[in-house]
């Protein structure tokens, strides 16, 4: 119980403090990616549960002639990889903290 109080404590005064470098973050990869700004994931939790994973989107959604995504490295923009490097593309992940799905360590 404690740990939660202190999670949503700090994840929503995360959240509150970081909303400008949030909105850049989202305004500058609407720019360089296009949309959606955010990429979602189903991935397993606690117990196995699954949730969805929240983060910024850092690679550009190109395909080949057969309408399959290309390797990660060519779709990975220089952008995008300053975006991870800074693990800016974490800061969406702040409010799986607030819905219960992830904890601060």
């Amino acid at each position: 119980m404690l740990k939660r109080s202190f999670d949503i404590i700090v994840a929503f005064i995360l959240l509150f403090v970081l909303s400008p470098v949030i909105i850049v973050v989202s305004h500058k990869i609407l720019q360089n990616l296009g949309r959606p700004i955010l990429f979602r994931q189903k991935r397993p939790g606690l117990n196995s549960k699954v949730f969805e994973l929240i983060k910024f989107r850092s690679m550009q959604d190109v395909i080949d002639q057969n309408g399959n995504p290309l390797p990660d490295p060519k779709r990975l923009t220089s952008f995008g990889t300053n975006l991870r490097n800074s693990s800016l593309d974490e800061l969406p992940g702040l409010w799986n903290v607030l819905k219960g799905n992830m904890s601060l360590v």
